[in-house]
């Protein structure tokens, strides 16, 4: 709901909610980094449990690993709030977190010249990983002119304030996501400008492609998008070091096949970004957004009737 069409007790509460992010983002700018972090990863460690959310990361992972312990499972929802929390705290304060702070380095930094210099038009992908907003500080800090996409905040106020900050570290341009989006996008790459894109969530009318070993309904517009701009799509991932300090690699290009059948290829590319979230994802578990419904409603519905805890 926009806030043009928003009843006055809507927008009482959307201003009392940005109330309350000001208070909250006030607070935890008070604090130094490590601490701001370390606090927020805590915090979630304690509510997290107790949301609907916890019983769907648990159940996504024995999607994706199912012969993984309980235990073990256990373990890795833990850290995932952890790494959530912090993820959340770090926000407040992104401009504290680019490449010049010291607290991110970079692999892979002379791809991201080589774009820069070029004015190469490049679709960039990546996943929930980590903190992910590190990913398009780093893309503009390396000079790429990229437009960085994202979904709105359901509160038109708070999701102001959110623009604003990620003007603080660079992110002038915030594309919105769906078809509005996706023509501002083509029109970037036309103009020889970047864009990038997080592609590993559910989008239903997605292609159905393989993600652990069930087929995930997986955006297609960033394949297509690459398909019509060179046939590239730039991959990158962020890892979390220790508290608040990452490293963001550029991987190896994934060059699509353009062999003239627009459908196929399209099919291809889509699973190879698939394969590519899904190696991060296993070097990595503990860092992923395992939160959210991944996968169509038969992969849960195959799942035995969990077990207390699940």
């Amino acid at each position: 709901m926009s806030g043009s069409k928003a009843g006055v007790g809507q927008r009482a509460l959307w201003r009392i909610e940005a109330f309350g992010y000001d208070v909250v983002t006030g607070l935890l700018r008070l604090m130094p980094v490590d601490m701001a972090s370390a606090f927020g990863g805590n915090l979630l460690k304690l509510l997290g449990p107790l949301s609907g959310a916890h019983r769907t990361a648990h159940r996504n992972l024995r999607l994706a690993f199912p012969d993984m312990t309980p235990e073990r499972r256990a373990q890795i929802v833990k850290a995932q709030w952890e790494n959530f929390g912090r993820y959340i705290a770090e926000m407040t304060m992104m401009d504290r977190l680019t490449p010049a702070s010291g607290r991110v380095e970079v692999v892979g930094a002379e791809r991201l010249h080589q774009i820069a210099r070029e004015h190469t038009p490049t679709v960039f992908v990546s996943g929930h990983l980590s903190n992910m907003e590190i990913m398009p500080s780093v893309i503009l800090a390396e000079g790429v002119d990229c437009v960085i996409t994202g979904r709105a905040m359901n509160n038109p106020y708070v999701n102001a304030r959110v623009i604003e900050s990620r003007r603080r570290y660079g992110v002038i341009l915030f594309a919105p996501k769906g078809s509005d989006g996706t023509r501002e996008m083509l029109q970037a790459l036309r103009q020889g400008r970047s864009v990038a894109l997080m592609n590993d969530q559910k989008n239903n009318q997605g292609v159905a492609a393989p993600f652990f070993g069930h087929l995930a309904h997986t955006a297609s517009g960033p394949t297509k998008m690459a398909l019509r701009s060179g046939g590239v799509i730039q991959p990158m991932s962020v890892q979390r070091l220790k508290g608040a300090r990452f490293r963001v690699v550029v991987h190896d290009p994934i060059v699509l096949a353009q062999t003239g059948d627009r459908h196929a290829d399209v099919e291809a590319g889509v699973r190879q970004i698939n394969a590519f979230i899904e190696a991060r994802v296993r070097e990595r578990p503990e860092e992923w957004f395992w939160v959210h419904r991944r996968w169509a409603k038969e992969a849960y519905d195959s799942l035995q009737a969990a077990k207390p805890g699940d």
